[in-house]
């Protein structure tokens, strides 16, 4: 079937591209009108031509002919798609008749020759219009009608039903029809317009409804479901993914609205449903809207370049047009692999490696030096949440000292912004990831209050598909066939796109809106329904063709995450979901306190460490599976050397 619908497609483009073909459209043409004006005449002459009529029949004939000809080439319908026409081009038909008609007229006027019966007119117009069309046609339809057949009978292909009767759907469906480069047979369509129900779009019914997908996909052996609904919610796909999820159907979407797509939809745009589709909120844009990039020009610099956040970061700088990107990190082949990537889609970009660790004073003063960067974003970090369980030295090390090291070189090189990034774990933490990253916090608001540059930190959830992450995890163990493990039942995590977080990021960092900047991200989705969901995105069974394990909540994890601490809650929002958070003040003895824990991870104490974290950050809540433990310590604020001073709770905007 693929390959018979492809060599007639072929046949059919050589066709439409030769210039024989337009000769060959205008020979048929000149032949329906000639058919036309003589069965027209036959017809009203019941059959019999009076001598009269038949004599001066040759004349009309070439005088039509000759109008119909240059009316159609005016409209240039000699110049025909046979796979590509559709209702607009039909239309264009008949109004070539029609101006053809009144040429002819107008000739035999300007003639001075008697024209045919009135109702010889009219007939012939109408018999040619059909005769036109129908040729015009026909070869599509018949290819549509062949194709279907072929692929009805092919075993290899596969049942579709489309969700969304509207145009996108039925643009679609029509795009699917025409192309032999597919196995889909589809059934019918499915929409939640009940007035739409029972109705036929091209060939295909509205079958009902969407609730009704898992007894039609039963019905009529389903196997693949397009979804072709613009803006459709994602707690609608979700609620269509739980109510198929023992069916074994896969999915695939349309991956921008019909409006976008500027009514030109193909099999070709879809693609597979992934998890970003399942976000529980719309996603933010952070676009420009049209105004010049407010990056366009600067030098940047940006740790932590290799990994998921840094790389999108650098590529969305040399999109917003920096003069300068200078990329650093400790990882050297995956930053000469983001080099080369970026080299081959910038190729008139600066870019800039260099291979550094942030925990070295010396090779971060001599970058800030040489390079002088007015934009610095310090993406670099350990994140794992066990691992740093196991060596809270290292977190103490990167997380912080080297925080304090890029901020500072980037104080006294006199940068012009710094942001950090942040994470949810850092409120309220169990983890010394989190602790960690709550103190990064505090060192970039400490180095604020004297510096000219402006600091600020940004605090998001989890990115989905970055490394490290579950969605990459899951992958892999569908992938190998399960089981899929799953820390606990009830665990839950914020979750946004990489584009909303660099966004976030980007835009946070030009739009000086204050230290401390946090994406509402709606609500948490449970880690159990994102595996099921992504399980049944492939076509399996949760449970059945895929076990799900629960391995019990790893050192440092807690069932849920928060964006804002107590104190924090009085937030206000400056910009599409972007809220500038409260905070209290940081103590002038944090100096002091910091070297006293840089102090510990370079001795190797992880219990120490532990301990001087839980000091700074009243509120970390070591987990009881935390290897180096620490003896109790007084959690009142006013105990703490130089951790977060003490703030009344407010509702005021800042």
């Amino acid at each position: 079937m693929s390959r018979f619908s492809q060599s007639c497609g072929r046949a059919l483009l050589r066709l439409r591209v030769s210039p024989l073909r337009q000769g060959l459209l205008l020979v048929l043409d000149g032949t329906v009108a000639a058919f036309g004006l003589w069965m027209a005449m036959l017809l009203r002459f019941e059959w019999k031509l009076p001598a009269a009529e038949a004599a001066r029949l040759p004349i009309l004939i070439a005088v039509l002919v000759t109008a119909r000809l240059l009316a159609n080439v005016v409209l240039r319908l000699h110049k025909w798609s046979f796979h590509l026409s559709g209702l607009v081009d039909g239309a264009r038909i008949w109004l070539g008749v029609w101006f053809g008609t009144g040429l002819f007229l107008l000739a035999l006027y300007l003639m001075q020759r008697s024209g045919p019966p009135r109702t010889v007119v009219v007939m012939e117009l109408l018999i040619t219009g059909v005769g036109m069309t129908a040729f015009r046609f026909s070869p599509r339809l018949t290819m549509t009608y062949v194709t279907d057949q072929f692929r009805a009978m092919d075993k290899e292909a596969v049942h579709a039903i489309i969700l969304g009767a509207g145009s996108a759907g039925d643009l679609l469906l029509r795009d699917l029809q025409r192309s032999g480069e597919h196995v889909y047979s589809v059934v019918g369509f499915l929409d939640d317009d009940h007035g739409k129900h029972g109705m036929i779009l091209s060939g295909k019914p509205v079958l009902g409804e969407i609730n009704e997908l898992p007894a039609i996909a039963k019905r009529y052996n389903v196997g693949e479901v397009l979804i072709a609904v613009p803006r459709l919610e994602a707690r609608r796909i979700r609620e269509i993914l739980s109510m198929c999820a023992d069916l074994k159907l896969h999915f695939k979407i349309l991956p921008v609205s019909f409006v976008y797509l500027n009514e030109r939809v193909s099999a070709s745009m879809l693609q597979e449903l992934s998890p970003d589709d399942l976000l529980p909120r719309d996603a933010v844009s952070f676009s420009d809207d049209g105004q010049a990039p407010k990056s366009a020009g600067r030098v940047a610099l940006v740790t932590g370049a290799a990994g998921s956040i840094g790389r999108e970061i650098c590529k969305q700088l040399l999109e917003g047009q920096v003069r300068r990107l200078v990329m650093t990190d400790i990882n050297e082949n995956e930053l000469y692999l983001q080099q080369r990537v970026l080299e081959r889609t910038f190729p008139n970009a600066e870019t800039t490696v260099e291979i550094a660790d942030i925990r070295d004073p010396g090779r971060i003063e001599s970058l800030f030096r040489h390079y002088e960067p007015q934009d610095v974003f310090h993406a670099a970090a350990h994140k794992h949440v066990p691992l740093m369980e196991w060596a809270p030295g290292e977190a103490v090390k990167n997380n912080i000292l080297g925080t304090r090291i890029v901020a500072e070189a980037a104080h006294r090189n006199k940068a012009e912004r710094f942001v950090y990034i942040s994470t949810d774990k850092a409120v309220r933490p169990t983890s010394v990831m989190g602790a960690s990253k709550r103190v990064g916090e505090m060192v970039v608001r400490w180095l604020a209050k004297e510096s000219t540059t402006r600091f600020c930190a940004v605090r998001f959830g989890n990115v989905l598909g970055s490394s490290g992450s579950v969605v990459p995890l899951f992958r892999e163990q569908i992938a190998a066939g399960g089981p899929v493990t799953v820390t606990h039942p009830e665990v839950r995590r914020y979750f946004m796109t990489i584009d909303e977080a660099v966004g976030l990021v980007l835009r946070a960092a030009y739009g000086n809106f204050g230290e401390l900047c946090v994406l509402d991200m709606g609500e948490q989705i449970r880690i159990i329904d994102l595996a099921k969901h992504m399980i049944t995105m492939v076509g399996l069974v949760p449970e059945i063709d895929i076990p799900i394990e629960f391995t019990g909540l790893r050192p440092g994890e807690k069932l849920f995450e928060e964006l804002l601490t107590e104190e924090e809650e009085g937030s206000s929002q400056v910009a599409r979901k972007i809220f500038v958070a409260r905070n209290g003040r940081v103590s002038e003895r944090l100096g002091p306190a910091l070297l006293e824990l840089e102090d510990a991870a370079r001795q190797e104490d992880g219990a120490r460490c532990v301990e001087l974290l839980r000091r700074l950050v009243p509120s970390y809540s070591p987990s009881n599976g935390t290897t180096h433990t620490a003896p109790a310590v007084a959690t009142t604020v006013t105990d703490i050397p130089g951790g977060e001073e003490p703030v009344q709770k407010s509702t005021q905007p800042v």
